[in-house]
């Protein structure tokens, strides 16, 4: 079988894969990526457990929220991307979360000081002033978020060279988040690599993770698949780092 031809096959089975969700089973045995050393998942298991009210901003398909064994005596959870909405609302009944759809860009639909805590992972963009406005005196934000530059060896593979990071910064949040009025408590970072074995991952990702290479197509970037199928069949698989920072901080009292 030549090179391209298999190159085209892994391709057209990533295409065909479904995207709906946050999880990443379909790469099992295809792709890693480190976990952050901090264990989010733990963490809000542990707030939810002390809160009697939590939002989860941004929760995808629910799979973090799901697994919380605690959940507080009213959990709600919200969603942007419309084919996650009903993913969500599956996955959470079993932990009684209202799960509302939402346009991103509009403020939280929720009254003043109404939830004790808010988690968000991997959030699109956080909104400091609406999560200090929906939060208690006395309540708790906690959030994994992307750093600078995550993926970006993906990102040039496909796009060429790019010019340093300027979004995403840990400073640049903490400063967004004391300017609403909130106090930052604790502030961790890591960098984690990512290893991809076959292209069919690398295409499979892109479609997910739409922010890596925001106009990604098969077909706009067919050329540059098949050099990195090339490189992962005569090099080895394919490294890159994503870049995370754990934020919590709390409205004060």
């Amino acid at each position: 079988m030549s090179t391209e031809r298999e190159a085209d096959e892994l391709i057209a089975e990533a295409v065909a894969a479904p995207v709906d969700g946050w999880g990443f089973d379909w790469l099992a045995g295809r792709a890693t990526e480190e976990r952050p050393p901090w264990g989010y998942a733990r963490l809000v298991a542990d707030r939810m457990a002390r809160a009697d009210t939590a939002l989860d901003v941004d929760t995808g398909g629910g799979e973090v929220l799901a697994e919380v064994p605690r959940p507080p005596k009213l959990l709600a959870a919200t969603e942007g991307w419309p084919p996650n909405v009903e993913v969500a609302r599956h996955t959470l009944r079993r932990v009684g979360a209202t799960v509302v759809a939402v346009d991103p860009d509009a403020p939280l639909p929720f009254r003043d000081a109404c939830f004790d805590l808010v988690v968000s992972r991997h959030p699109v963009r956080t909104d400091w002033a609406q999560t200090a406005r929906v939060l208690r005196p006395g309540g708790r934000f906690l959030s994994q978020q992307i750093g600078p530059g995550t993926m970006r060896e993906l990102s040039e593979a496909m796009l060429g060279p790019l010019p340093p990071p300027s979004q995403r910064h840990p400073e640049q949040a903490v400063a967004a988040a004391e300017a609403a009025g909130l106090r930052v408590v604790d502030l961790r970072r890591a960098t984690l690599r990512a290893v991809f074995s076959d292209v069919g991952a690398v295409v499979w990702f892109l479609r997910k993770v739409i922010w890596t290479v925001p106009d990604f197509t098969v077909d706009r970037y067919r050329h540059q698949l098949h050099a990195l199928h090339r490189h992962i069949t005569t090099t080895g698989p394919f490294q890159a780092h994503a870049t995370r920072f754990l934020i919590e901080a709390t409205r004060p009292s």
